[in-house]
């Protein structure tokens, strides 16, 4: 539309001209005395255009002339920008394809341009972000060579640089630098200082997925398993990790924690700030269960803590799980009250062929002086206890066997029960 409006005004200023110029009379007369020049009007003003046409042309020039020097100039600031950006993204390319001498190299060649404009222009608005980003790269790849000092000093430089920026552009730098010197502080080992250090970023930054990240590997170096645990659960929430992949690392995590409890008031602590999930994961509760024993503590936690995964016998539990469920109810003689011993043969009555559950019921009955009921379920259950970790309590049902048969006085069924205990015991 607008070429077809175009070529309406040039035909109209055409047919204007056409009009003008076709039928005009009128003459121009120059008198020089004793002459006059009588000249078309035509003429007069094409020569007029053809005048001004030339002296344009020629001003044109001259002016080009004069900037020829500042072009120059312009073309070489150019040049320079253009060759410290790209040195910039070769410092990039040979840090991410593992070549930090030539990464390091290309970030000085970087730096030396940007110090040149800066010498020539002065100050620009762009010049602070990618003086930074250049040290920032410069600092990794020292990083990578084990040079601290350069990679200290180039941290120094990035810092300064982000100072003279502007806006947004200066938070997101600095907190890009900061992220990286945490990093680096990790690799060195130094844990407490990667903390310290991410403890001076804001509260917005500190939950960012890659924060929360580089806390969590700051956390188990330093030993601080409370402080991973809260940090994996916050990325959890956040998506970082896959359910499965989060649950292991929670689970591994609240297993450090147990382990390191030394009384029986900070392990029960660390169970109630558990969630419900977790107090009912197999492995947690197992574990808790036998700190707590060890450490001396009552039966009633146990038999609460037990309590959900008794509930998983049939469907939810593995087959170590189950042995490990019944090797921690055994550990003391008051741990299974009367209401667990009741539960415990409800559970065979289902399940009558049970060797772990027959086991169970048959030591209950030993811990509590039924002495015929024991001999009658640990009988047909020892034999059976042949996988896995189930030869050690097939180990302590021949040695309940033994003492039993030697209360009835059958001296040759307590030999036998003892030799059977002590051949599972050098296995």
């Amino acid at each position: 539309m607008r070429a077809a409006l175009w070529f309406l005004a040039l035909f109209g200023l055409a047919v204007a001209a056409a009009l003008f110029a076709g039928n005009n009379q009128g003459t121009v007369s120059l008198f020089w005395p004793p002459y006059r020049i009588d000249l078309s009007l035509n003429f007069v003003l094409l020569v007029l255009l053809g005048i001004f046409a030339v002296f344009y042309a020629a001003l044109q020039a001259i002016q080009g002339l004069f900037d020829i020097t500042q072009q120059a100039r312009r073309w070489r600031t150019q040049q320079r920008e253009r060759n410290m950006v790209q040195a910039l993204l070769d410092a990039l390319t040979h840090l991410a394809s593992g070549r930090f001498v030539r990464a390091r190299k290309a970030s000085m060649v970087s730096l030396a341009q940007e110090s040149a404009l800066r010498q020539t222009l002065g100050p620009l608005p762009a010049n602070p972000a990618l003086r930074s980003l250049a040290h920032l790269l410069a600092a990794d790849s020292a990083h990578a060579l084990q040079d601290t000092a350069g990679r200290e000093a180039h941290l120094q430089g990035a810092l300064q640089a982000v100072q003279e920026a502007k806006g947004s552009q200066q938070s997101e730098l600095q907190v890009a630098i900061q992220l990286r010197a945490v990093q680096w502080q990790i690799d060195d080992r130094d844990p407490h200082g990667a903390l310290e250090r991410m403890a001076a970023l804001g509260p917005g930054t500190g939950r960012r997925t890659k924060a929360l990240r580089l806390k969590l590997r700051a956390a188990e170096q330093a030993g601080l398993h409370q402080e991973a645990l809260h940090t994996t659960r916050l990325l959890a929430k956040h998506g970082a990790f896959s359910p499965v992949a989060a649950n292991s690392l929670i689970r591994g995590l609240v297993t450090q924690l147990i382990r390191q409890t030394k009384d029986t008031p900070t392990l029960e602590r660390v169970w109630n700030e558990l969630e419900t999930s977790e107090q009912t994961t197999p492995e947690l509760a197992l574990q808790a269960s036998a700190q707590w024993l060890q450490l001396g503590g009552d039966n009633t936690h146990v038999r609460n803590w037990l309590l959900p995964l008794w509930g998983q016998w049939q469907h939810g539990l593995s087959l170590d799980q189950k042995t490990r469920l019944v090797e921690v109810l055994t550990l003391r003689t008051d741990t299974i009250d009367a209401a667990w011993l009741a539960r415990i043969e409800t559970s065979l009555q289902l399940h009558p062929r049970d060797a772990l559950i027959e086991y169970l019921t048959g030591m209950a009955c030993f811990n509590r002086a039924l002495w015929g009921k024991a001999h009658k379920h640990l009988s047909p259950a020892a034999p059976r206890l042949q996988i896995g970790a189930q030869t050690q309590l097939q180990q302590r049902a021949y040695m309940a066997l033994a003492q039993l048969a030697e209360q009835r006085g059958d001296l040759p069924e307590a030999n036998a029960c003892w030799r059977k205990a002590a051949g599972k015991m050098g296995e």
